[in-house]
C-alpha cells in the first residue's frame, strides 16, 4: 500500500508489484451474475485478472477439512515465495452475505486468521503517551531500532498503564517485541534477567501532555482519559473523524486540513468547522480561489447530513455509525437524545449499559451541550425524518420499500441516491431479489436490470423515482 502512494510513479514501477483480485465490486455489464464468492473468482480468472491458486471452498458438511487447513496455513506461508500475514474465511453465498450484513464496518461473514508473527529483542528507550479523539490516552514504547520480518521497528503499543505494570516494564529494560499479525509492533515482555539496576519504573503522568489537565481513570476501566473538549491533540484527531466519509463526509479536509486549521487556531471547536474564516484561509499556500470554493462547498453541503451522521461525527465512545442509526430512530432530534435519561436509552434494543451511560455522560457535560446548541446555529440538521406516518406520511414516499440501483444515474451518485431513497423511508440493498421492490436503473445497467426483468420487479428512472417525491434536501 505504501508503494502504491508514492508520489514518484518511476519509484513504484521499479519495486516489482504483483497482485491478487479476490472480489468484484462493479457487477453492471456481467451477463451472468455470480452467485458466490467462488463464482466471482472464476469470472476474474476469465477475464485474465491474477487469482491466488491456493484458495480452497469447503461444503457445509466439511467443517473439520477447513479447521485442518486453518491450522496448517503456516506450512503454506513458509513455502510460498511472497509474504503472508493470515487468511480470511468467508461465507460462500453472496446471498447469506447480505442476511448477514456488517457491525458497522466490518462484514459478519467474514473472520481473519492472522500469523503469530516475528519476534526480536530490543532496548526500551522510553515510554511516551498519545491522546487519541476519545481521549483515552495510550502509552507507546521508544525503541532502539530493530528490524523484525524486514521491517525497522522503533515504536510500539504498550495499550494502558495496568499493561506495563502486570508485566513490570521499565524504561532502560531489554524487551521482547513482535509484528502483531506482521502489522502492529507490540511489546510482549521485559527480559527481566538482563536488567542491571539503571533502569527505572514508569507511571502514567497525572497531566494530559498536550493540554495539562489532570487525567481521569473511570472506576473498572484500564484506559486512562483527558476529558478536555478543548485539547489541541484530542480536537485534531476528533476534526479528523468529524470530516471522514463514514461521519459528516466534508470533502476535500482531511489530516492535513484538521491539523492546520487547528494549529492556525480557526478551530477551537468542532462548530468552528462551520465558521472557518476564509477571507484568512485564503492567505495560506496552496489555498486558491478554486480550492476555497470547493471546501467551503462541501462545509455547506455538510449541514444537511442529518442528526444521526451528526451523532456518529461526536466520536462519543462506543457510539458509531450503526449504533447513532439504532439510537436516533427513536428520537425526533438530537436535542431530543440530550434530554433521555439512562432508563430511556437502556430500553432501545440493541443498546447495552455501557453504550447508554456513554451517551448520558457525554451530553451531561455542559460544553457538549454547548457543542450541540453550536452546531443548530450554525444550520447544522439536528432533525430526523419524521418516520411515524400518520399526518406527515407523505414525507416518506419510499417508506417500507426496498431498491436497489444499478447504472449511472444522470444527475445523482448511488451514494446520493441512496441517501435521498432511505430520507423518504426506503432500503436500498445490493441486489436484486424476490424482496426487492424496485430497481433504479441508470446508463449502462447490466446484470441487474436483466435479473429484474425476468423477475418482474419494476424499474425506474431517477426522473421517474424522484419527480414529484417530498425529500429532504
Amino acid at each position: 500500500a505504501g508503494s502504491l502512494r508514492v508520489l514518484v510513479c518511476c519509484i513504484s514501477a521499479d519495486r516489482a508489484l504483483m497482485l491478487w483480485t479476490y472480489q468484484i465490486f462493479l457487477e453492471d455489464g456481467l451477463e451472468d451474475l455470480p452467485a458466490s464468492h467462488w463464482d466471482a473468482l472464476d469470472h476474474l480468472r476469465a477475464y485474465g485478472f491474477p487469482v491466488c491458486d491456493e484458495s480452497k471452498r469447503f461444503g457445509d458438511d466439511e467443517w473439520e477439512d477447513l479447521i485442518e487447513f486453518v491450522g496448517g496455513w503456516h506450512e503454506l506461508r513458509t513455502r510460498l515465495p511472497y509474504e503472508l500475514d493470515g487468511m480470511v474465511v468467508k461465507v460462500d453465498l453472496l446471498s447469506q452475505r447480505e442476511q448477514l450484513g456488517f457491525t458497522g464496518k466490518d462484514p459478519r461473514w467474514a473472520v481473519a486468521f492472522k500469523t503469530g508473527g516475528e519476534e526480536a529483542t530490543t532496548r526500551l528507550l522510553d515510554i511516551g503517551v498519545k491522546v487519541g479523539r476519545t481521549g483515552a490516552v495510550t502509552p507507546n514504547a521508544v525503541l532502539e531500532p530493530v528490524s523484525i520480518g524486514g521491517v525497522t521497528v522503533q515504536a510500539a503499543t504498550l495499550h494502558n498503564a495496568d499493561y506495563i505494570e502486570e508485566l513490570d516494564i521499565r524504561v532502560g529494560d531489554t524487551v521482547l517485541v513482535k509484528r502483531a499479525g506482521d502489522v502492529i509492533p507490540k511489546v510482549l515482555r521485559p527480559i527481566k534477567e538482563l536488567r542491571d539496576g539503571a533502569e527505572r519504573v514508569w507511571k502514567m503522568p497525572e497531566a494530559c501532555p498536550s493540554c495539562s489537565e489532570l487525567l481521569e481513570r473511570p472506576p473498572d476501566e484500564a484506559a486512562t482519559y483527558c476529558v478536555n473538549n478543548a485539547c489541541p491533540d484530542q480536537l485534531v484527531r476528533k476534526v479528523e473523524y468529524f470530516v471522514s466519509r463514514g461521519a459528516m463526509d466534508i470533502v476535500g479536509m482531511g489530516s492535513k486540513q484538521a491539523e492546520l486549521f487547528v494549529d492556525e487556531g480557526h478551530v477551537k471547536t468542532l462548530a468552528d468547522i462551520y465558521r472557518l474564516p476564509w477571507d484568512e484561509i485564503e492567505e495560506i499556500e496552496g489555498y486558491g480561489e478554486k480550492r476555497i470554493e470547493n471546501l467551503r462547498h462541501a462545509v455547506e453541503e455538510s449541514k444537511a447530513r442529518g442528526a444521526a451522521r451528526l451523532l456518529t461525527a461526536l466520536g462519543i465512545r462506543f457510539v458509531g455509525s450503526v449504533v447513532a442509526e439504532l439510537v436516533m430512530a427513536h428520537f425526533s432530534s438530537l436535542q431530543d437524545l440530550m434530554s433521555a435519561d439512562l432508563e430511556t436509552l437502556s430500553e432501545i434494543e440493541g443498546i447495552g449499559p455501557k453504550i447508554a451511560e456513554a451517551i448520558v455522560s457525554y451530553f451531561s457535560r455542559e460544553p457538549n451541550r454547548a457543542l450541540v446548541q453550536s452546531f443548530a446555529e450554525m444550520g447544522v440538521d439536528l432533525k430526523m425524518p419524521d418516520r411515524d406516518g400518520g399526518d406527515d406520511e407523505d414525507d416518506l414516499p419510499y417508506l417500507g420499500k426496498t431498491f436497489v440501483i444499478t447504472g449511472t444515474l444522470p444527475t445523482l451518485s448511488r451514494a446520493e441516491a441512496k441517501e435521498r431513497i432511505e430520507a423518504g423511508g426506503g432500503k436500498v440493498t445490493g441486489s436484486v431479489s424476490a424482496n426487492t421492490d424496485y430497481l433504479l436503473a441508470g446508463e449502462n445497467a447490466g446484470s441487474k436490470l436483466k435479473k429484474a426483468q425476468q423477475s418482474g420487479v419494476p424499474i425506474l428512472s431517477e426522473q421517474e423515482l424522484f419527480q414529484g417525491a417530498v425529500l429532504k434536501e
